[in-house]
């Protein structure tokens, strides 16, 4: 029974709590992946919804289902084959493949996502079964708010994450098949913060290709034509954007691996206007931040003593630029302006200067070049200038980070903070082990990617010791992010709401009480990590004005159970059967709801 207090929160549309309604009935029920919980059908339900002659007899609990489900994954011959296993799960029972991934996340974490998801995405389309999430094409501008209507109604869809497969995970154009990294970030979305599932939307935005091996693919299931660019590209991402603010006005909208002209660009335009984010510019920025502040914790140091370079300018570079930037200009009390001499970004043509063509976003970093003392412009000649304290790489140029320049950085920083951030695995700048060993166990190491602990004798009589390496992954905190921006139901995620979440990862560091330990909270951890976020979140829009949510609780101790009552477990709650007419979608256990044609109307309204 549920108490009085723990049922204060139980009138809560997200509410995690009391039967399902359930329309359908037999094969349906089966067939559909919200519903279905196959050899875990109590007895009582199998009757009332038919399904007593479409199971095995004995009753399974969830447990159970996944302990064979395991040794099922367990059975496949790689990691790609691990990851199509997951997602035919996925399509067959929600719970069950959620309820495996919890059981398993650090085993699991690099199958379901980087670097197998990319493996995945390449082979979208020799891999493909049946479609997931809503594809949306350059050519039919026109039916673009027609598509995203048959998703559902007003409030049946939280988090759209969108995606237009231009700059996939360190491995380029991948057209139609980034889709898949939107599935994916919406998988990490409930594992991490407990996000609904069945009110989620990943979109694809087909644009075409400049990937030539895609264009000669006889297979491949996108526009088989050059990408789109220019005027017609900005009005096709804009009539998605206003159809989704149409059709879902309370849904918060994630970018997700736009190019690098294209990703802040259209971040800059639409952030002024409602709740969206870009993971590869702000949350990239937002966990290398958290990690910096642990790493100068760990070091004695505080943001005013930053000296940062960074190797690759594109989207994640200058996103992380510029979260350090404002957050060195706010705790300083400084502008952007002076904030920004404090970081140096490195690109093909060397160091970013004024005498460098650089972009609008890399401009605010780019050094006079009159005043550069260096004798060269390479990542070792600016090391040797600037003598930094952080070097992070963006650049996805395996082995950039050679052992001349990481002894050179050594000689002028007792705790050198190096961040080979490029994934997937194979495009890191370093290794963890080889970094450690040049510095002889100083370095403050956190990698794009898992790596396995590295030992070494570098204790303080030469004992061997056991360094655990922190995986600088967004899934600590752009989950989180999501998580607050939804039930806050905020109108816009503002800068103050982002370094809130900051704040919330870095105090989560192992490292504050341990120097031998991660920087980042570990991905076991990662749903007490979200909710910390969530909390900083949703306390920082209320704070700024912009939550539009009634009934937000004011106390700490209120608001973690406000929150933790709204993410979503992979439990089986019982199916309460409702009739179909009048049923909703969820009920139906379809995208589609009666009367969504209806609403296909000039988008010019």
């Amino acid at each position: 029974m549920v108490s009085g207090k723990d049922a204060q929160f139980d009138h809560l549309t997200l509410n995690t709590r009391g039967p399902i309604p359930c329309a359908l009935q037999g094969q349906a029920v089966l067939n559909t992946p919200y519903f279905n919980k196959g050899s875990a059908f109590p007895t009582h339900e199998r009757r009332v919804f038919n399904l007593t002659g479409l199971l095995p007899q004995n009753v399974q609990t969830l447990q159970e289902q996944a302990k064979r489900a395991h040794e099922q994954y367990l059975s496949q011959t790689d990691d790609l084959a691990k990851n199509t296993f997951l997602a035919s799960l996925k399509e067959q029972n929600e719970v069950l493949y959620y309820k495996l991934l919890q059981d398993n996340i650090k085993a699991m974490f690099s199958v379901v996502y980087t670097p197998t998801e990319g493996d995945a995405i390449q082979n979208y389309s020799r891999l493909f079964r049946r479609p997931e999430g809503c594809f949306l094409n350059i050519n039919d501008t026109e039916r673009v708010f027609h598509d995203l209507a048959m998703w559902g109604e007003a409030d049946d869809i939280d988090y759209i994450v969108v995606t237009d497969g231009e700059e996939i995970l360190g491995i380029g154009d991948q057209g139609v098949g980034g889709v898949l990294i939107s599935v994916a970030k919406l998988v990490l979305a409930t594992l991490c913060a407990g996000v609904h599932p069945n009110r989620c939307l990943p979109v694809v935005l087909d644009c075409g290709t400049d990937n030539e091996h895609l264009l000669r693919d006889e297979l491949y299931l996108g526009l088989r034509e050059k990408r789109v660019r220019g005027e017609r590209y900005d009005e096709f991402v804009d009539s998605f954007v206003r159809a989704a603010r149409r059709l879902y006005p309370r849904a918060y909208i994630h970018f997700e691996d736009f190019g690098l002209l294209n990703a802040r660009r259209i971040l800059d335009t639409y952030r002024p206007k409602m709740a969206c984010f870009n993971d590869d510019v702000q949350g990239t920025g937002c966990v290398t931040l958290a990690a910096i502040m642990a790493g100068l914790h760990v070091s004695g140091q505080k943001l005013a003593d930053l000296k940062m370079v960074v190797f690759g300018a594109g989207s994640a570079g200058i996103g992380i630029a510029d979260q350090v930037r404002d957050a060195i200009a706010a705790e300083g009390n400084t502008s952007p302006e002076e904030a920004s001499q404090q970081i140096w970004l490195i690109d093909k043509p060397g160091l970013l200067t004024t005498e460098t063509k650089v972009s609008d976003a890399q401009q605010p970093f780019a050094k006079k070049a009159a005043d550069w003392t260096g004798q060269r412009t390479d990542l070792l000649g600016v090391i040797q200038a600037v003598r930094p304290n952080v070097l992070v790489g963006t650049s996805t140029v395996p082995g950039a980070f050679t052992q001349d320049i990481v002894t050179e950085m050594a000689k002028h920083t007792a705790r050198p903070i190096i961040f080979p951030l490029s994934n997937p695995t194979r495009l890191h700048e370093q290794t963890p082990e080889h970094l450690l060993q040049w510095t002889r166990g100083k370095a403050l190491v956190a990698t794009g990617s898992p790596f396995d602990p590295v030992q070494g004798p570098w204790g303080a009589g030469g004992e061997q010791v056991t360094m655990e390496i922190a995986e600088c992954n967004n899934s600590v905190v752009f989950p989180g992010i999501g998580l607050g921006c939804i039930l806050s139901r905020a109108r816009l995620l503002t800068d103050k709401m982002l370094v809130a979440a900051v704040q919330a990862v870095a105090a989560m560091s192992p490292a504050l009480r341990d120097p031998t330990a991660p920087l980042l909270p570990d991905v076991g951890d990662v749903r007490d990590v979200s909710l910390q976020v969530a909390m900083g979140i949703v306390k920082a829009a209320v704070q700024e004005g912009v939550a539009t949510e009634d009934g937000i609780p004011s106390d700490d101790h209120q608001l973690r159970e406000w929150i933790r009552v709204q993410m979503w477990e992979p439990r089986y709650r019982d199916l309460e059967k409702v009739e179909m007419e009048g049923a909703g979608r969820t009920a139906k256990g379809e995208l589609r709801k009666a009367g969504t044609v209806d609403r296909m109307s000039d988008m010019s309204a």
